[in-house]
């Protein structure tokens, strides 16, 4: 097995291929189909581990990503036909995972983007959408950078206001002189 990206991945996507064509970049894509039911998540959340750890994904960024693909699958999953499958596309590229998850819906709404746990995926994830298809299909994107908090959009580790000027002196914070 060859451990080297492949140019394009997914001849049969326009999006992937036109992404692939824009950016330059090498891109594998790998495309999961399992039935739309929970039980199947913790294949998913095993497959997003492992791809996040083969672009090098910090253990935060890996662990964000599982909870995100898990919560935008959940959303999904509610109003999922009975018996119809989730289909889930991941593709990488140096320092970025772009995740698509599709199902055949019941009533062809998206999820709602007013909801905690909508707000949760897109702190955990940062680029979130979600967009309708043919028939009654649905799917959720998402994009996680390597090393960038989704919450801020600054890389990892930076804590705000965390200059010498900012520090309080132990004995001004607890009210001794």
């Amino acid at each position: 097995m060859d451990p080297t990206p492949s140019t394009g991945g997914a001849e049969n996507s326009d999006t992937i291929d036109s992404q692939t064509a824009h950016s330059g970049g090498l891109r594998d894509v790998v495309a999961l189909t399992l039935p739309a039911a929970s039980a199947y998540l913790t294949v998913l959340r095993t497959a997003t581990a492992s791809l996040a750890a083969r672009l090098d994904f910090t253990l935060d960024d890996i662990e964000d990503l599982r909870i995100a693909v898990d919560e935008a699958c959940a959303l999904l999953l509610v109003s999922a036909v009975p018996g119809s499958s989730l289909d889930c596309t991941f593709t990488l590229s140096p320092g970025v995972m772009h995740v698509l998850v599709t199902v055949e819906s019941l009533d062809g709404e998206p999820p709602s983007e007013d909801t905690f746990a909508w707000t949760v995926l897109k702190a955990l994830a940062g680029d979130v959408d979600t967009f309708t298809g043919p028939g009654n299909k649905v799917s959720i994107t998402l994009q996680k950078r390597r090393g960038v908090r989704a919450d801020l959009g600054e890389p990892a580790g930076h804590v705000r206001g965390s200059g010498a000027a900012n520090e309080t002196p132990l004995g001004d914070a607890v009210g001794t002189p």
